[in-house]
């Protein structure tokens, strides 16, 4: 079989997601994740925030919601939408959370749209990262269409175990702003340093 970029996406997909966690690893790992990105300076200046609604061996961002809440943040969470679309709609509880496609929660459409140019910060969902911010997704694309245009910061939390030196890329792959580790933080930009 020839090789490409797509097999080795795949390739790597099923070697991250056999990754094994611990229970206690995991929510050690997402505590650290989640306050470093509490702590950052962008979120805590940000307005408006699009979080995602992490499941599996991701991190466990609803737990972010209600201190983000309390701290006054409009927060929204993604939907799809039909030919692997998305859109960001206003998160008002989990009274107003749905199965999408995918069987993940996200706000049913009594929720308004939130325009993309809104947000001050967006948190990405990833299977993991590599040190010049480019992101491991599901593989659907849907983030990368979302993300092509937006000018503000991007954010992906990956944990130090699944930190890549480097990840297959093409045309369509776009890096993100910042990756946060439990760690360190690297950013895609040549004028901001990590360590954060």
């Amino acid at each position: 079989m020839p090789f490409t970029i797509a097999a080795e996406k795949a390739a790597l997909r099923r070697s991250v997601k056999d990754t094994i966690l611990s229970p206690w690893e995991k929510a050690h790992s997402d505590t650290l994740l989640l306050e470093r990105f509490l702590a950052l300076s962008p979120v805590v200046q940000a307005s408006s925030l699009l979080l995602f609604y992490g499941v599996d061996t991701e991190p466990d961002t609803v737990r972010l919601l209600e201190p983000l809440a309390a701290m006054g943040k409009t927060l929204a969470l993604p939907r799809c939408l039909p030919h692997r679309g998305m859109e960001a709609r206003l998160y008002r509880g989990t009274s107003h959370l749905v199965p999408g496609p995918f069987g993940i929660p996200e706000p049913d459409t009594a929720c308004p749209v939130i325009a993309r140019d809104r947000f001050d910060v967006i948190l990405v969902p990833a299977l993991c990262c590599d040190r010049l911010c480019y992101r491991l997704g599901h593989g659907g694309g849907y983030y990368d269409r979302y993300l092509s245009g937006y000018s503000g910061l991007s954010v992906v939390l990956c944990r130090d175990k699944l930190l890549q030196t480097s990840l297959p890329v093409d045309r369509y792959d776009i890096p993100v702003g910042l990756v946060l580790t439990e760690t360190v933080c690297l950013s895609s930009s040549p004028t901001e340093k990590s360590g954060a």
